[in-house]
């Protein structure tokens, strides 16, 4: 692993793959200012994401928002609106909205029942005895810049937030650039419309229980530790 991101690389692949607000105004990706305006109130007014050089959590922020352009702009669209009036309280709805930002996931699968097993926090169910059909019939797909910055050292217990989406088989076999094309308008179209206004909207999912993140999962008795996969929660 390379001891620092290469951030030369995000600003050419803007130049390459520009980033369109609705206002018409190009995203850009510049050093912190010192000028005090808050994060999205400048992207909001200038199209200008702060970006630290030479910083992970940042480079990862900035590849996200080339992939995922339109939630993104869903996302800090509705961190401003939240804001009003002026100095209210930041509130559950923008935790939840960072709470996404930072450590999201999307879980999209073909076989409902998989996605309930996820809801109803039964871990060993589903990526031990149904891990076939996980394989076959579901998709995870990281949002979350921070979570791909932990990515980097993974650990025991490290969680995802996850919203859930049903597809068909068809949506299955769409290209990897297809794949995310479809995520970018789905979760767009999710935060457009009002969804995740309090944290506990997100899904908690154990990233190195889905088969494959770690070799220790091949083992059934892996989902045996309750400290990582924990049972679930009231709904409030």
């Amino acid at each position: 692993m390379p001891p620092a991101p290469d951030t030369a690389a995000v600003a050419a692949l803007a130049e390459r793959f520009p980033i369109i607000a609705p206002d018409g105004r190009r995203i850009r990706f510049v050093p912190p200012q010192p000028d005090g305006l808050v994060y999205e109130c400048r992207i909001r007014d200038s199209g200008e994401v702060e970006t630290r050089p030479g910083n992970w959590h940042d480079f990862f922020n900035a590849l996200v928002w080339l992939t995922f352009p339109q939630t993104k702009l869903a996302i800090s669209a509705r961190h401003v609106r939240a804001m009003t009036p002026a100095g209210a309280a930041r509130g559950m709805e923008r935790d939840a909205l960072t709470h996404f930002d930072e450590c999201g996931i999307v879980v999209l699968s073909s076989q409902p029942q998989l996605l309930d097993l996820l809801r109803e926090f039964r871990w060993k169910a589903l990526f031990a005895e149904r891990r076939a059909d996980v394989r076959r019939a579901m998709r995870f797909v990281v949002f979350g810049h921070a979570t791909y910055e932990r990515l980097l050292n993974p650990f025991r217990g490290l969680t995802a937030k996850a919203i859930l989406h049903e597809v068909d088989d068809g949506w299955l076999n769409l290209s990897v650039a297809g794949q995310a094309a479809a995520v970018d308008a789905l979760l767009a179209a999710d935060f457009a419309n009002g969804r995740c206004v309090r944290p506990r909207d997100l899904q908690p999912l154990p990233l190195l229980g889905i088969p494959g993140v770690t070799p220790d999962s091949q083992a059934a008795s892996y989902y045996d530790d309750a400290w990582q996969f924990r049972p679930g929660r009231r709904r409030a």
